[in-house]
């Protein structure tokens, strides 16, 4: 089954809000066989909503669309849809009635006169109770195709999909494509470039069919999106082993993980299998890769603490890094990363440590250190390694990165001490 998803908001068209209802919905339908194959945004305007609308049935026959369905002014969606499928909007006594027992219930006072349209529904719909909004959701089947009206809300919109659509959906599909199914597997990715990955695997990637093979870039590194489509599920399974099989070593170290693994959550767990205990210095990075390691559960068994050493007094008092040290190779180096990394190990009697220092921009390059310059420092009982890279993007990108980057340093080193005879 294919479909296509319309978002709508002008706040989502000026960048406002960022777009997770979409990218929600085609995680959401992809295991039972809907495959999202256009996705659309358009603005809180009924002409582009009711043109969006007529588009997308006349290619799919189907569309899913969140927005627009409160009781404001500029929620005109119900209006766009009702002249699509030619279905004037009635008002639902039933609906209304719950609408007004639901603001009694949690005693706002009497209803606003403007929330009275969201009971009015398209003449012909079915109403998709939503249990945690006033905007019901609706299905309208027709001339036209078939219509998924959602609220944009997210967790409105999460909620109405899996309580109210995935059902509707799962017996729709199901009838149709029986014994089908759809698989798809991720290869996390990082300390390569995309079209390095790209190149690398280039020469294998024809004889995946029919796997596809998607490159998911972010800060974090490149993700591989492996799926397969419409396969009586064994077919699927079998294929999809072959082709993770085939690229799997090429990656080579590259490759840390599957699906959603945090690389911030490996480096603790190989850690805490080794015994030890772990500390962190940062400097550019200002507690982000400290952040990235609180936020697992479970980490204080193995996460000691870490020092944010800004500027350089800061690096000599709290890390014990020579002053000599800093002016004769600068604060972004390998030698003053490494320092900081034995200094962050002393500090909290940790066996293993991790240290970054770098220039975040925009300002603050030179010809020999440019913006993106980072310093990453590991030691892992007492042997100390060290990487300089030139890292892309803008300040919070950077930042990020070089976070990721110093996670990752750490994962090498352990894995080669695991190496090691």
């Amino acid at each position: 089954m294919e479909l296509e998803v319309l978002t709508i908001g002008t706040e989502l068209l000026l960048g406002l809000t960022i777009d997770t209802n979409a990218a929600h919905i085609a995680r959401t339908l992809a295991p039972l066989g809907a495959r999202v194959v256009r996705k659309s945004t358009v603005g809180d305007d009924r002409d582009a909503i009711r043109s969006a609308l007529t588009d997308a049935l006349a290619r799919a026959g189907f569309v899913l669309a969140t927005g627009g369905l409160g009781p404001t002014r500029d929620d005109v969606t119900k209006t766009a849809i009702a002249e699509v499928f030619r279905a004037p909007l009635e008002l639902d006594h039933e609906l209304l009635a719950a609408l007004e027992r639901r603001f009694a219930a949690f005693r706002r006072g009497p209803m606003p006169p403007s929330n009275r349209s969201q009971a009015e529904v398209p003449r012909g719909a079915v109403v998709l109770p939503n249990r945690l909004g006033t905007a019901p959701g609706l299905w309208l089947d027709g001339g036209p195709g078939t219509a998924v009206l959602l609220p944009g809300v997210p967790f409105e919109m999460r909620a109405l999909l899996a309580d109210q659509v995935v059902p509707r959906l799962r017996d729709r599909i199901g009838a149709a494509s029986a014994g089908t199914s759809v698989r798809w597997r991720t290869l996390r990715t990082t300390g390569i470039a995309e079209s390095a990955l790209a190149s690398a695997v280039g020469d294998v990637e024809h004889a995946l069919a029919p796997v596809t093979l998607a490159y998911l870039p972010g800060w974090e590194g490149v993700d591989l999106r492996f799926t397969v489509w419409g396969l009586p599920a064994p077919e699927a399974d079998d294929a999809m082993g072959r082709a993770v099989a085939r690229v799997t070593p090429i990656l080579g170290a590259h490759h840390y993980g599957e699906g959603e693994q945090d690389l911030a959550a490996l480096v603790l767990e190989r850690v805490r299998a080794r015994g030890l205990r772990l500390a962190v210095a940062e400097s550019c990075t200002g507690g982000l890769l400290g952040g990235r390691l609180t936020a697992v559960p479970g980490a204080s068994d193995v996460f000691a603490g870490g020092v944010i050493a800004y500027e350089d007094a800061a690096k000599v008092r709290d890390l014990e890094v020579p002053p000599r040290m800093l002016a004769e190779h600068g604060a972004v180096s390998e030698t003053v990363a490494a320092a900081m990394a034995e200094g962050a190990a002393r500090r909290f009697a940790t066996g293993a440590a991790i240290a970054v220092t770098g220039i975040a921009g925009p300002a603050g390059g030179t010809r020999d250190k440019p913006v993106g310059t980072v310093c990453l420092g590991v030691t892992v009982h007492g042997k100390v390694r060290t990487v300089r890279t030139r890292l892309h993007g803008d300040r919070e990108e950077i930042r990020h990165r070089s976070a990721q980057a110093g996670l990752n340093l750490l994962r090498l080193a352990l894995q080669e001490e695991t190496a090691a005879p």
